[in-house]
């Protein structure tokens, strides 16, 4: 279940890719929120869920859906629409366990050991090695796909890390999928409203576009958060967590198989320490028996 979890989330990407030409981000995650309230909100009621208890709680959940849905999604999406290549993206946000924790001790007060420092370092190694990788000769970095995609995908970065560790301080007593509705109905106004304000709001209502966006409302929002909570009642949440470093070299096959994105041999390296270093720092140490 655990490594279900992490294939369906790694098709988030494909899933942007595949959509993308047919309808712009913000608009595209407008209406994928619109249709996966139309999916959880009545499960909610029907399975009695209870939701948050204060309004505190409630405002401190939406601001996390912004941050951790909103910032995260609009700026992953916007991103691959200015031509980030799926699976740089996905290996650029996958560095958020290697953020928050360099983030933690001076939010939250928990401490890093050297491995973790280690593994901090190995990570910007290899992004570096990543992106160096796609230089040639008298050629631009941002030739590519634009320095403009890179800042939307790090803001991307910034905001799931930002919104995780919101989430961890201020709504450790959310209710899961009640919890999710309200983060969905969040970061669905706020895109909503940049879809407003800075695009034109034209969707192409193609089969290919309408089997994406089915795709990512019911296999993403809707099932993969499901598994979860099924997962977390299991009590392998934890297995979860350190399985997430597999999303950017599944996304990235993906990418390869569907869309001829290539890594040369150097960005390939990059990637796999910089994996190295998301592992080193989101393991937990093993304490020895007295």
């Amino acid at each position: 279940m655990p490594i279900l979890f992490v294939l369906l989330w790694s098709t988030g990407f494909i899933g942007a890719k595949f959509g993308l030409p047919y309808a712009e981000p913000f608009t595209f995650l407008f209406i994928r929120f619109v249709l996966t309230l139309l999916l959880l909100a009545p499960l909610v009621v029907a399975m009695r869920i209870p939701w948050p208890s204060s309004p505190a709680l409630w405002a401190h959940i939406a601001i996390a859906g912004c941050l951790v849905h909103g910032a995260y999604l609009g700026g992953v999406f916007y991103g691959i629409s200015l031509g980030m290549p799926a699976g740089l993206a996905a290996l650029l946000v996958g560095l958020q366990p290697l953020l928050t924790a360099a983030f933690a001790g001076p939010l939250l007060g928990e401490r890093l050991t050297r491995r973790q420092w280690l593994g901090l370092m190995l990570g910007l190694i290899g992004i570096v090695l990543v992106l160096g990788s796609k230089l040639e000769i008298g050629e631009s970095l941002f030739d590519g796909f634009g320095i403009s995609a890179l800042l939307c995908v790090t803001a991307a970065l910034i905001g799931i890390s930002v919104g995780t560790l919101y989430q961890k301080r201020y709504c450790t007593s959310m209710p899961l999928l009640s919890g999710a509705v309200i983060q969905y109905l969040a970061a669905g106004i706020l895109l909503g409203g940049g879809a407003l304000l800075f695009e034109t709001r034209e969707v192409e209502w193609t089969i290919t576009f309408a089997l994406t966006l089915g795709w990512l409302v019911l296999i993403l929002s809707v099932a993969a958060i499901l598994l979860l909570m099924a997962l977390i009642k299991k009590g392998e949440a934890s297995r979860v967590a350190s399985l997430f470093y597999l999303v950017p070299p599944v996304t990235a096959l993906q990418a390869w198989w569907l869309f001829d994105e290539r890594l040369p041999l150097l960005g390939l390296g990059g990637m796999l320490i910089a994996l190295l270093g998301v592992v080193m720092v989101i393991r937990k140490p093993r304490h020895k028996a007295t």
